[in-house]
């Protein structure tokens, strides 16, 4: 089965059959591994709260695309009314952004994301992904070090313009369209100059704390240069930077896809690494996905007796760059002639609404804004710009409606910069700057925050 873009404009409610009060009111009649249990379905109230949250239902206004909607779909199943395999299901699944919107404004404390999740899971038991998303989850994106093996022939073929070719031969083709849009020039991995000082001797400073650095998969071969900046931050902030040579993916694009036994692999492999490394002050990653996903270890081996004590040891060390900066660095930053004058920020829905983190990355962008830097905010800062992992390549259709919302609201702040923690809400972002032929440029928090302290 090949994975081929899906255009929700194309899809429609299904059609409602008309019900008697007389009918029996159904009951747990199916259960399949990975299945949200019965119980957590009935938990929702259809009160309504979280379809103004969630971006597919606010595009289409259709039930189905609601959170509450999917949750009815998977209670259907479990009710006997629609089958586990059936296509039309995994689709509605599948169009969920998984942003947990919904998870923040639900009344009854529902973890809607999550239970959306799961019921892939179970999809995925009966009725697997395409062979190409299982290949490159399966076996290219697993660790930095594993995937940044496949760059070099891309790399040579930028330096040699061979993808601006590829590009004029192939562009026509929708996917492949898009894929070569969003394909940005890759830097050089960081991978390999790790477990060393980035930094100049002159800034490198005594080390207060030992830092392990968790280097997610896409920053190290695509936004190499922002977690660059993350390391020589660590060091400027007398921190000892370690990593462990073993880590893996974090997890969370094999979680988003449906393949928890991969995830649970990878789960455990980067909790035997950190564990490795001794007493650690902090676990730190500079991918909001990876930070957020690393947390929920303890969620994932909750009911684990081998592994949920390691777990939430695990997790408790967790912190987002944008979190452990705000603790460590002082309260003032010089800002040089060189530092943009006005920046917007854009919160990542994995660091927002998984983590709760607002506070920190506002607090970090006002130590430039004591120096004169105009920080501007975004009208719906957390809106989901459509990045979502691989979502805007499997339902570019409304991935672009979601990010033309989120650039016009950029354009409105007319900020020369516009940040984010996360290197999907980054790609989407220089997207999304591309087709508006806008001059904004796209950063990471940590790359602003260099800017204004080197030399």
């Amino acid at each position: 089965m090949l994975c081929f873009p899906i255009d929700y404009r194309s899809m429609s409610e299904p059609a409602r059959q008309p019900k008697s009060i007389f009918t029996p009111i159904a009951g747990p009649r199916f259960t399949a591994p990975e299945l949200p249990t019965y119980d957590a379905l009935m938990d929702c109230i259809r009160c309504g709260r979280c379809l103004p949250a969630c971006p597919t239902y606010q595009q289409t206004s259709l039930e189905t695309f609601s959170p509450r909607g999917r949750l009815s779909l998977m209670r259907a199943v479990e009710d006997g009314k629609l089958d586990l395999a059936e296509a039309g299901l995994e689709e509605h699944l599948y169009h969920c952004l998984d942003c947990r919107s919904c998870n923040t404004v639900c009344p009854v404390s529902i973890p809607i994301g999550e239970l959306i999740v799961e019921g892939r899971a179970a999809v995925e038991a009966k009725h697997p992904r395409s062979w190409i998303i299982r290949l490159v989850l399966q076996h290219v994106l697993i660790s930095p070090s594993r995937i940044q093996k496949f760059t070099p022939p891309v790399r040579f073929a930028q330096k040699l313009k061979l993808d601006k070719l590829a590009g004029l031969f192939f562009g026509w083709i929708p996917p492949l369209k898009d894929l070569f849009q969003l394909a940005p020039q890759l830097p050089k991995p960081l991978w390999n100059d790790l477990n060393k000082p980035l930094g100049s001797p002159q800034t490198l400073k005594v080390s207060t704390y030992r830092v392990g650095y968790f280097l997610g998969c896409v920053m190290n071969v695509v936004f190499a240069d922002a977690s660059r900046a993350t390391v020589k931050l660590l060091e400027h902030y007398s921190c000892a930077v370690v990593t462990p040579a073993d880590q893996m993916c974090c997890g969370a694009p094999q979680d988003d896809q449906g393949l928890k036994d991969a995830m649970r692999k990878m789960a455990k492999r980067n909790i035997e690494a950190f564990e490795k490394l001794g007493d650690l002050d902090a676990i730190v990653a500079d991918c909001a996905a990876c930070s957020g996903f690393l947390k929920e270890y303890r969620h994932v081996f909750h009911d684990d007796p081998v592994w949920a004590a390691r777990a939430d040891r695990f997790a408790s060390k967790v912190r987002d760059i944008t979190e452990w900066l705000d603790q460590i660095m002082p309260a003032e930053l010089p800002a040089k002639a060189s530092t943009p004058k006005s920046i917007t920020y854009h919160e990542p829905c994995h660091l927002a609404n998984v983590q709760g983190v607002r506070r920190q990355p506002r607090a970090l962008l006002a130590r430039l804004k004591n120096k004169g830097v105009d920080v501007r905010e975004l009208d719906d800062p957390t809106r989901c710009c459509g990045s979502a992992g691989i979502y805007n390549l499997t339902h570019p259709a409304m991935s672009k409606d979601l990010l033309d919302r989120k650039m016009d609201d950029v354009a409105a702040t007319g900020a020369e910069v516009v940040v984010s923690a996360n290197p999907g809400c980054l790609l989407q972002l220089e997207w999304g700057a591309k087709r508006a032929g806008s001059s904004v440029k796209v950063k990471h928090v940590a790359q602003v925050l260099l800017e204004a302290i080197e030399d």
